[in-house]
C-alpha cells in the first residue's frame, strides 16, 4: 500500500464516526427545543459542538489522537463540497475552509476550558449561538445535552468509535 493509500484508508476509518457526528448534530431537538437557528451557521455550530466533544473525548488517549485527526480531515473533506453548494468560487474555498478549521479550533479549546471549569453556558453562547444568547429554557437544554453527550462519550472506548457508535 502506498503513501497516499494509507492516508486515505485512515480518512476512510473515520467516515463512520464523522457520519455520526452529523446525524448527531442534525438532530431536531438543537434546533427546536435548543434554539439553535437552522441555517448554514447554525447547522455548522452544531456539528463543530457534536465534533468537538468527541475529538476531546479522543484527545484523551493516545490511541485516539491520530483518530481525533482523521476526523477533523473528514470535516473539512464535508466542508469543501458544502461551501460550493452554496456558491462559494474555488479561489475562496480554501480561505472558508481555512476560516472554518480556525473556528473549530477555536471552539475545542473554549470548550475544553469551558468543561474544566464547570460553566459551559458562556462558551455556547459565544460559540453555538455566536452570541446571542436564547431563552433560559433553550440554553439549559442545549447545555445539559452537550454535557450528557460528554459524560456518554467518556465512557465509550475509541474502537466503538471508529465504528460510528455514539452514545
Amino acid at each position: 500500500m502506498g503513501f497516499f493509500d494509507r492516508f486515505k484508508a485512515k480518512r476512510d476509518e473515520t467516515a463512520a464516526l464523522y457520519a455520526a457526528v452529523v446525524a448527531r448534530a442534525r438532530a431536531p431537538h438543537w434546533y427546536v427545543e435548543g434554539g439553535v437557528p437552522d441555517t448554514v451557521d447554525g447547522r455548522f455550530d452544531t456539528i463543530a459542538v457534536v465534533l468537538t466533544m468527541v475529538m476531546l473525548r479522543l484527545e484523551g488517549e493516545p490511541a485516539g489522537v491520530p483518530v481525533a485527526t482523521h476526523l477533523a480531515e473528514a470535516f473539512v473533506d464535508d466542508m469543501d463540497p458544502q461551501l460550493r453548494e452554496i456558491g462559494i468560487g474555488d479561489l475562496l474555498v480554501g480561505k472558508h475552509i481555512g476560516r472554518m478549521m480556525g473556528m473549530l479550533g477555536g471552539r475545542l479549546g473554549a470548550y475544553r476550558d469551558a468543561l474544566a471549569a464547570g460553566d459551559l453556558k458562556p462558551a455556547l453562547v459565544r460559540n453555538l449561538y455566536r452570541g446571542e444568547a436564547p431563552n433560559d429554557a433553550a440554553l439549559a437544554h442545549v447545555e445539559r445535552e452537550v454535557l450528557m453527550l460528554h459524560t456518554a462519550l467518556a465512557g465509550t472506548t475509541v474502537d466503538r468509535l471508529i465504528a460510528g457508535q455514539l452514545p
